[in-house]
């Protein structure tokens, strides 16, 4: 069973073995037969990450950066090298360089349902899921009644 839903956000809440369990609550936007969904189902959720815009190599991929001393004046969060010089003569792809960061389709799997609220139309899912609030997701119950 698949469904689209609306994140409202993330919030904590307690097990039965008093243990804090991080969890996101996200709204049903569909007519969806509740039945057909339980507490402790496995599900994957699917949407695009937040988008960061242009970004460098620092914080797309959290390289070190150049020193900040011996003579360094503006290469403190500079790429590096980038390869060889007349061998290979080019640039290898899937270098790691500055680019669009973000804004990029993921799933995440391995979660499950915690808590469901029918007469809101609330699913509260394990764990943290793609996007920002009120991001439109797709939740796929893989593993109904576990």
């Amino acid at each position: 069973m698949r469904f689209k839903a609306k994140k409202k956000g993330m919030t904590q809440i307690y097990n039965k073995n008093g243990k804090i369990v991080p969890v996101t609550v996200v709204e049903v936007m569909e007519e969806i037969d509740f039945e057909d969904i339980s507490e402790n189902d496995e599900v994957k959720v699917t949407g695009a990450t937040r988008g960061r815009g242009f970004a460098g190599v620092v914080k797309r991929y959290a390289f070190a950066g150049g020193p900040k001393t011996h003579g360094q004046s503006d290469r403190h969060r500079a790429t590096g090298s980038i390869g060889g010089g007349s061998t290979p003569g080019r640039v290898w792809m899937g270098k790691k360089m500055p680019g669009h960061y973000g804004n990029e389709i993921k799933t995440i799997t391995g979660l499950s349902i915690v808590k469901i609220e029918k007469d809101k139309k609330l699913v509260v899912v394990s764990g943290s899921i793609p996007g920002a609030r009120k991001n439109i997701i797709t939740v796929e119950v893989i593993n109904e009644g576990k």
